[in-house]
């Protein structure tokens, strides 16, 4: 039996625990101290002094994003330690350039476009008409990079000016890509993709299921792609005021006129009308200075980045219309910004529904869809709020298909761009079966079980013919609901919208026609929409209903939140660039889409695989 340890030994330990604990504490007091130091000497600087005739820079930085996808306090910290941000929210560049149509001290805005990431079309377009009300407003718009890929040309087109560096380009390609197709290759290693759906056009399951996509899938994706296409060739061919046809010309004899120019991408971007000047970044420096105000204490133009210009804005109180975001993938539970959770964004909503202030509800949605559960969640907190009186209106952004339509469907009023991607009304189920890869390693699996459900979704055995029915039975049970719902809340026959319906993808605009929402219209249209409803006016206040970490988490988040990001790229397994690095990425992020579809057979899922930001082709 061991002896228990003398007095002293005891004191000593016990004084060497408090040693210890005192230094941690001192160390993290002390850790604290410094980064509140940070952030009061930043907010001691208040708000900017703005000079008249002064130039809004707007250096959009990688993706343009619904809303943050970390706490406010974190911006705040990163923007103390001038790291700039790894995203754009679009609130706050509409925000910046609707006021600075009105402002009488912003002479101009130059947009400067080269660490721009992905958007989507709907997305572009909203920013190309904040654009033009800073043009209407009488404000000169200036847009530059080094090279425009489709997504910074579109913004650039509705500039007053587009200036490229001499050793640039402008890369017009159109729109769409590849998928890949797993079907083979699992077989391969003895798995088998169950798959349980209803809809013709439901194409989400098929990359696990075939090897290669179904003739109903090809229609569905190219009546998409072609209507997408035409809207963005319409609006830069109008932008520029270019011939009709001229993009597709140019595409199609792009091989000669490229050799034409000597194969000068810059010149022939020039020749072609689609940008107005070649000039490097100096080049631009003293343009700005000469068409503005000379800065000398920074030998630069005098000038106000994004963050300082908010800051500068006056807050509005009031009445308010409440905005709640549903941005990402739809999964059960509570998740963060970025994730679409099916409690945590029902609990904003009944936040929004409770505040006596918010007089209306706009649901602001950017989704693929997800978990349908998730999505009815948030459904019905919506037409509990709708019923306790406040109107409820629906803005989809780039894309709100499968159950991101399906939180629409209690809304007062439903409002998406043309180029929103919609619809994918169907459900689906998949369960991998793997005992062949199990026969293929010679492992065995031996078990006992009460009933023959308690073992019936094991992966490791045959999938049981039983379970298959049940699955089955209950996907087509979701897709009865998702189609009746729909009815119900679109005044259509269940026989109109099961034609509409299947799985297949819309436009906005074919959305519109189908009467599948209430109208075309941007995200600045149906915050108007929805103050009109509540009686506001129109100089009403926007209050968008977030949820901010706590606790630990809150500097957790401040501190790491992004720190693992460029992780793979150091350790060399991966290219961290180009077309292989975004060809594993893609196969990475189809076996996680996998593994969370199959993580409850029993839930159904309502998704549609596909991405705003992909058809537009690579950055």
């Amino acid at each position: 039996m061991a002896s228990r340890p003398g007095l002293i030994r005891r004191f000593f330990g016990f004084l060497w625990r408090a040693v210890g604990f005192l230094r941690n504490l001192a160390l993290n007091l002390l850790f604290l101290a410094i980064v509140a130091a940070v952030a009061a000497a930043w907010l001691h600087e208040g708000r900017p002094r703005l000079e008249p005739n002064t130039t809004l820079v707007l250096d959009l930085t990688g993706p343009v994003v619904e809303q943050r996808t970390g706490a406010r306090a974190r911006f705040a910290l990163l923007q103390a330690l001038a790291e700039g941000e790894r995203e754009t929210p679009l609130p706050d560049l509409l925000a910046a350039l609707d006021a600075a149509a009105a402002d009488p001290k912003i002479g101009r805005v130059l947009l400067l476009l080269d660490d721009m990431g992905d958007a989507g079309l709907a997305t572009l377009s909203e920013i190309a008409s904040a654009i033009g009300r800073v043009r209407a407003g009488g404000k000169q718009v200036i847009a530059w990079a080094s090279t425009y890929d489709q997504r910074r040309y579109f913004l650039a087109a509705h500039a007053d000016r587009v200036l490229l560096h001499p050793f640039g380009g402008v890369m017009l390609r159109g729109f769409g890509g590849y998928r890949n197709y797993y079907r083979d290759a699992l077989e391969s290693v003895g798995v088998t993709v169950n798959v349980f759906k209803v809809g013709r056009y439901k194409s989400a399951v098929e990359p696990f299921s075939q090897n290669e996509p179904s003739e109903e899938a090809q229609r569905d994706e190219q009546a998409l792609l072609g209507d997408l296409w035409a809207q963005y060739v319409t609006a830069v061919e109008a932008a520029r005021r270019l011939p009709a046809g001229s993009i597709e010309r140019l595409i199609d004899e792009l091989p000669q006129r490229f050799a034409a120019a000597g194969g000068d991408s810059a010149r022939l971007a020039l020749q072609e009308k689609l940008v107005d000047a070649l000039q490097t970044r100096d080049e631009l420096r003293a343009l700005m200075i000469e068409q503005g105000a000379a800065d000398p204490k920074h030998k630069t133009f005098r000038q106000i980045g994004l963050a300082q210009y908010l800051n500068t804005l006056q807050e509005k109180d009031g009445d308010a219309v409440g905005v709640v975001v549903a941005s990402g993938e739809m999964l059960d539970g509570d998740l963060p910004p970025g994730l679409v959770g099916g409690r945590s964004t029902a609990e904003l909503i009944r936040r929004a529904r409770e505040d006596d202030s918010i007089k209306a509800v706009l649901l602001r949605v950017r989704s693929p869809g997800g978990s349908v559960f998730a999505a009815e969640q948030i459904r019905h907190e919506l037409e509990v709020t709708r019923k306790a009186g406040k109107p409820v209106l629906v803005s989809f952004g780039d894309i709100a298909a499968s159950a991101g339509y399906w939180v629409s469907l209690a809304a007062d009023e439903v409002i998406a761009d043309p180029a929103t991607i919609t619809g994918s009304i169907g459900v689906f189920a998949l369960i991998p079966s793997a005992d062949r890869a199990w026969d293929k390693l010679s492992l065995h699996t031996h078990g006992t079980t009460t009933t023959w459900l308690a073992g019936a979704l094991d992966p490791r055995r045959p999938l049981d013919p039983r379970a298959r029915d049940l699955l089955q039975t209950g996907v087509a049970r979701m897709y009865r609901e998702f189609v009746g719902r729909t009815a119900a809340a679109r005044n259509l026959t269940t026989e109109q919208v099961d034609e509409l319906a299947q799985g297949r993808v819309w436009t906005g605009r074919q959305a519109h026609e189908h009467k599948l929402i209430d109208r075309a219209g941007t995200y600045r249209q149906a915050l108007q929409a929805a103050a009109t409803r509540a009686g506001l006016g129109k100089d009403f206040r926007v209050a968008y209903i977030e949820r901010e970490p706590r606790g630990i988490d809150r500097l957790v988040g401040m501190l790491f939140g992004e720190a693992s990001l460029p992780a793979l790229p150091l350790l060399g397994l991966l290219p961290d660039a180009g077309p292989l690095a975004e060809a594993m990425q893609s196969i990475g992020a189809d076996i996680r889409w996998l593994r969370e579809a199959a993580r409850d057979p029993l839930a159904a899922q309502s998704h549609c695989l596909c991405s705003a930001e992909r058809l537009l082709g690579p950055d």
